[in-house]
């Protein structure tokens, strides 16, 4: 352990002190390692915290733009690229994906809609064919397998979490309209425009930037050995087998255009996309979103036993809603979270490298609803 006490900058506002607090407190118990937090109310940042350290060792701060892999909450960003383009009357959500890429109509998938992908109901919710990481970075293969299988449930009927390919299907489907990469275009068209530090496909040249993950102590996929072989759960968690949180460490992982869960940022790049969402669609100025567009992202979509996880999931159009209000959110393995409440004009957002169960970011967003209410 390095005898130096634990670093926290950043800026606060007074009303959020407990807060600050609390975030402080789990970096000092080691309970989180490194982290940051961000609050933004009514388009303003009003809490913009980092600490902690990047690495294990506690030789490296982190950072006011360290950034770490967010694995599902990337998912958020993906869809919001998706909605700017719906906004710009470019993708229709209630068109069949197949208008937009044709080949995806193969084998019984010709009558999937485009809001079928974004609320996870395609069908196809992974790989078929037995595929490795490395054809998960071929963006042409992988693609096309996708395209060429059959669904594994009739689409539109129930949710199958889209685990790995969620970033594949949409992001084909942005290809083919703008001729751009999904993190291409959300670089181009939504992060680079709000000056927002977040990248899916991130340039070799910010990898010195990035704290790696620290995986928990325990297998995520300790419970897969007790699901069905042929269920789609199973064949969804398994196929590519093995990847590990470490997996995230290399060049490959890095480099790759996977809108699923390989976006790299910081809380308070993810506060300032979503607070797009929050605000009516407009950041300083700069408009993604129309309020009739955000609307469409609280039709709820599905609302029973996702086939992938196994639980109750409500889901609206690129994003799990909240049981009650215009709340909507994503979350990522090990415990980033950015949620958004469109009524309150509110966007959270935690992310962090040491992989947890999500508590730490509940308790902070807990903290923050005490006080906002309060």
């Amino acid at each position: 352990m390095n005898d130096h006490p634990t670093p926290l900058s950043g800026t606060c506002s007074a009303r959020f002190d407990p807060l600050r607090e609390l975030f402080a407190a789990k970096l000092e118990s080691g309970e989180d390692l490194g982290a940051s937090v961000a609050l933004n109310i009514d388009g303003e940042m009003v809490v913009d915290l980092w600490g902690g350290w990047a690495d294990e060792a506690r030789a490296v701060p982190w950072a006011e733009n360290t950034i770490t892999n967010i694995f599902s909450t990337t998912k958020c960003m993906t869809s919001l690229a998706a909605l700017v383009l719906v906004d710009r009357g470019e993708l229709d959500l209630d068109a069949t994906v197949a208008k937009y890429w044709p080949e995806f109509a193969a084998r019984g998938k010709s009558a999937v809609k485009v809001r079928h992908l974004l609320s996870h109901m395609s069908g196809v919710s992974g790989w078929e064919q037995p595929i490795t990481l490395d054809d998960v970075y071929d963006w042409d293969k992988s693609t096309a397998l996708l395209a060429a299988q059959a669904p594994w449930w009739e689409p539109g009927t129930a949710s199958g979490y889209h685990m790995l390919n969620y970033g594949h299907l949409i992001g084909e489907v942005i290809r083919r309209i703008t001729g751009q990469r999904l993190g291409e275009f959300l670089a181009a068209q939504v992060a680079g425009p709000l000056g927002a530090d977040f990248h899916i496909g991130l340039p070799d040249s910010e990898f010195s930037r990035v704290a790696n993950v620290v995986p928990p102590p325990a297998s995520p996929s300790a419970g897969l050995m007790q699901l069905e072989p042929n269920s789609v759960a199973f064949k969804t968690w398994t196929n590519p087998p093995d990847v590990p949180p470490e997996k995230s460490w290399t060049d490959g992982w890095r480099r790759a255009d996977i809108g699923a869960g390989n976006g790299h940022g910081n809380a308070r790049s993810l506060a300032r996309l979503q607070s797009a969402v929050a605000c009516g669609g407009e950041v300083d100025g700069k408009r993604l979103l129309s309020p009739q567009t955000i609307d469409r992202i609280f039709e709820v979509q599905s609302n029973g036993i996702d086939l992938v996880i196994g639980a109750p999931n409500k889901w609206g159009v690129g994003y799990n809603l909240a049981p009650e209000g215009r709340v909507c959110f994503g979350a990522g393995t090990g415990g980033s979270l950015v949620a958004i409440d469109a009524d309150r004009r509110i966007t959270f957002a935690y992310v962090m490298n040491k992989m947890a169960s999500g508590a730490i970011a509940a308790a902070l967003g807990e903290r923050v609803g005490e006080i906002v209410k309060g």
